[in-house]
């Protein structure tokens, strides 16, 4: 076993104070660190950018542990590379020894391998694989705070399996790190390195306009960053650049722009750029002094890597990031201003060496309103293969789980539709057979999917080289998916042919088969395969809810599966084609573009989106007739409509939906009949609650064809809805046996005392309070008695119905029937109101009786002549 030297590894790193806590760690001092005897140690790590953790603190944990590989996790396939290599060096020992590393499509390993940096997805695949990890000692998650999906998911999935583990050890390390936050979901202390950090100048230097627009970064915007960088190296006489832009096409267009106007060594820095290219950027250069060095670079720089020489920092304080579209289904990567904290990282890079210069595009006003923090990927990025992966380690969304944010509920919502749609979950969110294939194939399971079915199609090295060539950042000039590929394949170049054949490696071992001989490129047992065809079959395989139908009439607009409308873009050369395949839709202010796509034929398409066939009869109801159409779709293209005879009960529901749609109370217009015993059903439920049924017009509308589903059949025939008896239907509802005294609770009339009977005004039921909300203390409206005040002579008190719980509200009017007063208590009326009432009238109304005392005075019908 290897044996690291740790003071020729810590020599002159900040870092190496980390040595002796370790060890004071492993000692067992501070109990809250090991789990018995077994060794295992929780720790969170912090230390600026620049001091050594991720060089110093993994051959310190080899040091004290058993035997066991020490797996080190780095966000991007880069810092992987360059971390071992370093640490490879350093150690004195061959690349791929006692150091190695595995990143997706490479990797230097060896079974004497005792420290492994990989990729969080690579270990997301390998934990997924054998959740035991066995023969792992220790999980070390660098650069935890850059929160991507895959480092959320492995720490959550690490710190589950630490707790079966007790022997594993698990430690989180950032430069800027929610330390407390951390060390609460890890279960450990926090150990910290306190370094001297060379002083940065800052310059604001914004731009003219805006630096983006629909189509991204603008030109003017890239013209400012060069004449800034250009400005920094003519006043800057010593030191590299490192320059931030947020997408690849903006740093190749700025460097195209550089390399014609200065005197620099001008290299670009992203995730595609070859393996090689990044070696000679990120080792020390013999030539440092002599030739300067322009590095133009995307946030894979912002943190892990260290790019030597580097004394200035332009930054464009834009990024990429991860954007879901949650209306419309769409994911991909979105151009914004970046947070203080990329900013403060980015800048914090011109001062690795010594005193730097650190210049932003942006006014000291707009750096002021930027947002603190990036927002973890788990809120803004598709969740599908998230959903997929918590689904096989047994935590279905994560329940159960520490993971450090938790799925937002709607985007893994349709996460899960997504992944039942390609047959990878089952209803109750739970991982199928076939969702544990796709996710032990390394692509994201809707590319998992088009690889593992179109290589029944297409054979599996046609399927492995449209998979790879999809997932190799393909440009797609004029949206023609077909086109770029066949112009990936005449290039053919390393990390593409590679690619091919590590998936062809990796679907012959999930599946189980021999690729065999008759699986060459385009071609299958029963013959060759044309490149638009495969292209086409693994498109609609993993984008099924994206097969799109021009719309008539047009050139350009499409309707997808989806139901989403998408547009493609002017320069596009598959304009036309009836049927397309689309890989890639983004958004353009509010239009939905097609950025890639490949034509496909009708046939292809039914065949394989098979699972969103349907077949079905629609009825419709218009307000006065019904139409039925017998109709297939392909999820929303509809594929034919042929004229059919409407079934009754569909009729019934079409009604209903027409009722629902423009509101009972307009549909069946002015009814007192109906609106009278509404309000009378309405006040027992606001009163009793059950079982008298809840009778607001939106109970009943969700309820028609429960209480009158034969009215409704006969609308469907003809029937006009002023025409049909609605009370008679609505009396069905009353409970039994409690209709019994139904008019006894809630009368219709009441007697007066002149023998009259009057009937009452019920309030709607939506007048009262919400019994269901608050079954106690529902404010009821009280029904209005509308009476002439001499038919009431000698009434003591007001009347009550419900049992006695609900007063009446009397109106008691002139003789001519006007109002001449309001009250709910009789009683109180006679003594206090009616004397004014009397003085004001008695003159106005001289042949109606207006006695002293109303109790004693007989109750009058007419005038005092008529003795009624």
């Amino acid at each position: 076993m290897h044996s690291f030297d740790l003071d020729t590894i810590a020599a002159g790193l900040p870092a190496a104070a980390l040595i002796p806590q370790l060890h004071e760690l492993h000692s067992g001092a501070d109990g809250s660190a090991l789990d018995g005897a077994s060794g295992g140690l929780r720790a969170v790590i912090t230390a600026p950018p620049g001091t050594g953790k991720t060089t110093v603190v993994p051959p310190a944990l080899a040091s004290l542990l058993p035997a066991g590989r020490i797996i080190v996790t780095q966000p991007r396939r880069m810092a992987a590379r360059a971390a071992a290599r370093r640490l490879a060096q350093l150690s004195g020992a061959r690349l791929g020894e006692a150091v190695g590393y595995t990143v997706r499509g490479d990797a230097q390993v060896s079974r004497s391998t005792r420290i492994e940096f990989v990729t969080t997805g690579v270990l997301l695949r390998r934990m997924l694989a054998d959740p035991g990890l066995d023969g792992v000692t220790a999980i070390v998650l660098d650069e935890v705070h850059e929160r991507h999906l895959d480092s959320d998911l492995v720490a959550a999935l690490a710190v589950d399996a630490a707790g079966l583990r007790a022997d594993l050890t698990l430690a989180a390390m950032s430069a800027t790190l929610e330390a407390e936050r951390w060390a609460e979901l890890i279960g450990g202390p926090i150990l910290d390195v306190a370094a001297a950090l060379h002083p940065v100048e800052i310059r604001c230097r914004p731009g003219p306009g805006r630096p983006t627009d629909a189509r991204g970064v603008t030109g003017d915007f890239l013209s400012h960053m060069a004449d800034l960088v250009a400005s920094a190296l003519a006043t800057e006489t010593t030191g590299d650049a490192l320059v931030f832009m947020p997408a690849i096409r903006d740093v190749e267009a700025l460097a195209a722009q550089l390399r014609g106007r200065i005197e620099a060594d001008v290299r670009v820095l992203t995730g595609s750029t070859p393996a090689r290219e990044q070696d000679a950027i990120l080792t020390p250069r013999a030539d440092a002094d002599t030739t300067r060095r322009v590095v133009v670079a995307t946030s894979v720089a912002e943190s892990a890597l260290t790019v030597p020489g580097v004394r200035i920092v332009v930054d464009s304080c834009l990024a990429r990031v991860p954007h879901f579209d949650t209306g419309r289904g769409f994911a991909g990567l979105a151009t914004v201003r970046a947070s203080k904290a990329a900013c403060t990282q980015r800048a914090g890079r011109a001062g690795r060496l010594g005193p730097g210069l650190a210049i932003r595009a942006l006014s000291e006003a707009d750096y002021a309103a930027l947002p603190a923090h990036t927002p973890p990927e788990i809120r803004t990025a598709d969740l599908t293969s998230a959903v997929l992966d918590l689904a096989c380690w047994g935590a279905p969304f994560g329940r159960g789980l520490r993971l450090p944010d938790p799925l937002p509920e709607l985007p893994a919502a349709q996460a899960a539709e997504t992944l039942r749609l390609l047959g990878a979950l089952d209803d109750t969110g739970a991982a199928t057979a076939r969702g544990r294939q796709l996710a032990r194939i390394p692509a994201g399971p809707r590319m998992a999917r088009g690889l593992l079915d179109g290589a029944a199609f297409i054979g599996t090295t046609a399927a492995a080289e449209v998979v790879a060539a999809l997932a190799s950042d393909l440009r797609c000039p004029g949206a023609d998916v077909v086109a770029a590929v066949r112009q990936l394949r005449r290039a053919a170049p390393r990390t593409y042919t590679r690619e091919t054949a590590r998936l062809t490696r990796i679907l012959a071992e999930t599946t189980g088969e021999d690729t065999g001989e008759d699986t060459a490129v385009g071609t299958t047992a029963s013959g060759p395969v044309p490149l638009d065809e495969a292209v086409a079959t693994v498109i609609a395989l993993a984008y099924p809810d994206r097969i799109a139908r021009l719309r008539p009439g047009s050139e350009d607009e499409y309707l997808l599966a989806s139901g989403t409308g998408a547009t493609l873009p002017r320069e596009a050369q598959i304009r036309g084609h009836e049927w397309l395949a689309v890989a890639e839709v983004s958004l353009a202010g509010q239009r939905a573009l097609i950025r890639a796509a490949a034509p496909l034929d009708r046939e292809t398409a039914e065949l394989l989106a098979a699972d969103l066939y349907v077949a079905q009869t629609v009825t419709r109801f218009d307000g006065r007739k019904l139409s039925a159409r017998r109709i297939e779709r392909l999820g929303a293209i509809e594929l034919s409509a042929t004229p059919v005879k409407a079934d009754p009960d569909a009729g019934a529901e079409a009604v209903a939906a027409f009722i629902r749609e423009r509101g009972f109370r307009e549909v069946i217009g002015e009814n007192p009949g109906f609106a009278q015993l509404r309000g009378r059903l309405g006040l027992l439920h606001a009163v009793f609650g059950a079982p008298w049924p809840d009778v607001r017009f939106a109970a009943l509308e969700s309820g028609l064809a429960e209480w009158c589903h034969g009215e409704l059949t006969r609308m469907a025939a003809g029937a006009s809805a002023t025409g049909i008896d609605w009370t008679s239907a609505l009396r069905s509802l009353l409970p039994w046996p409690e209709a019994g005294r139904f008019d006894e609770l809630a009368p219709e009339r009441v007697e007066v005392p002149s023998g009259s009977t009057v009937r009452l005004r019920y309030p709607a039921p939506e007048d009262h309070g919400d019994r269901d909300a608050d079954p106690a203390g529902a404010e009821i409206a009280a029904p209005v008695l509308a009476v002439k005040l001499q038919e009431c002579f000698g009434w003591q008190a007001s009347p009550v119905i419900c049992d006695g719980r609900v007063p009446v509200l009397m109106h008691l009017l002139s003789p001519a029937g006007r109002p001449l007063a309001v009250t709910a208590d009789l009683a109180s009326f006679w003594q206090q109101g009616y004397p004014g009432v009397r003085a004001e009238n008695r003159g106005r109304y001289i042949k109606h009786p207006w006695p002293e005392d109303p109790l004693t005075a007989p109750p009058a019908r007419g005038t005092k002549r008529s003795g009624r």
